[in-house]
């Protein structure tokens, strides 16, 4: 399943009042989802620490975003993207978006996982990188190599959450399924 655009996002954002941005928001999921919190259409309360928050409405845009950022996390492809703006836009607008993706992620990861998570040597190096990104702020401009190291950045941001939702939520799952 494919994520909505960035833009359909942000209008939901918007429309609801949350005052979160579209990459963010979804970081923010991501995070909870690999940590361990559960879909179901109450996400978005749960997530942001509001209980007036109402359900996500089936087929809407912020829950074809939860469908689609589960299965990506799910799937063994390694199809999981980031929703980022295109590359078309700025470097600092790009590279800033990429920082709060890791700031919506830390936040929830650590909501869903808890104080302490059954992470790996890898999770823990993992989430620490995240850590340090999350407190980055974009730069104005850059050169190319500057847009080689973000798409690195973005490929280990990508990867990480891989290994994070691996550890937090596929490794307990399928412990209980074999017992």
């Amino acid at each position: 399943m494919v994520l909505p655009s960035l833009q359909e996002i942000d209008d939901a954002s918007r429309s609801l009042g949350l005052g979160v941005g579209a990459s963010e928001l979804h970081g923010a999921l991501c995070g909870w989802l690999a940590g361990g919190g559960g879909e179901g259409p109450e996400w978005l309360g749960r997530l942001l620490v509001d209980d007036t928050l109402p359900a996500v409405v089936e087929g809407s845009a912020l829950d074809r975003m939860a469908q689609a950022s589960a299965e990506q996390l799910d799937d063994r492809s390694f199809g999981f993207a980031l929703l980022l703006p295109d590359d078309d836009a700025g470097l600092a607008e790009r590279s800033g978006a990429l920082f709060d993706w890791c700031r919506g992620f830390l936040g929830a990861f650590g909501l869903a996982a808890g104080k302490e998570p059954p992470l790996s040597d890898e999770g823990q190096e993992a989430l620490a990188d995240i850590a340090r990104l999350a407190a980055a702020r974009p730069q104005d401009d850059g050169d190319e190599e500057d847009e080689a190291a973000l798409a690195e950045i973005e490929e280990f941001v990508r990867v990480a959450t891989l290994l994070l939702h691996g550890d937090c939520a596929l490794g307990p799952r399928h412990r209980r399924n074999l017992n």
